[in-house]
C-alpha cells in the first residue's frame, strides 16, 4: 500500500488507533519523518515505532476491509471526475437548452463535492 493510500486511511479510520500510534503514523506520513526520527521524538527505540506503524497500518486496513468507506470514496471521487469532464463538454453545446441542462449538472455536481 502506498502513502497516498495510507493517508486516505489515516484520515478516515485514524480515531480508531491508539494515540502512539495516530502519533507514529502522523509522523511518518504527514511530517515524512524517518523511524529513527520518530524514535527520537517519542523518546523509544526505532524498533517500537516500527512496530506501532505496523500494527497501526493492519488495524487501518483491516477497518477498510469491514467497511470500505476509502474505496467507495474513492470511486465517488473518480465518477465525480467523469462526470465534470462530460459536463464541460456540454457546455460548449451549440443547443443553448443543452448548456442550460449542463450548467444545472455542474451545479448539483459542486454541491456534492463540497
Amino acid at each position: 500500500m502506498d502513502a497516498v493510500e495510507m493517508l486516505f486511511l489515516f484520515d478516515y479510520y485514524g480515531d480508531m488507533l491508539t494515540e502512539r500510534q495516530r502519533m507514529c503514523l502522523d509522523l511518518r506520513y504527514n511530517q515524512d519523518l524517518s523511524l529513527a526520527e520518530i524514535a527520537e521524538e517519542l523518546g523509544v527505540s526505532r524498533q517500537g515505532v516500527h512496530d506501532n506503524i505496523i500494527r497501526a497500518e493492519a488495524h487501518l486496513q483491516k477497518m477498510e476491509a469491514k467497511t470500505g468507506c476509502v474505496r467507495r470514496y474513492l470511486q465517488s471521487r473518480e465518477a465525480m471526475q467523469t462526470i465534470l469532464q462530460s459536463v464541460t463538454a456540454l457546455q460548449n453545446h451549440t443547443d443553448p437548452l443543452v448548456r442550460e441542462v449542463a450548467d444545472r449538472i455542474a451545479n448539483a455536481a459542486s454541491s456534492i463535492e463540497e
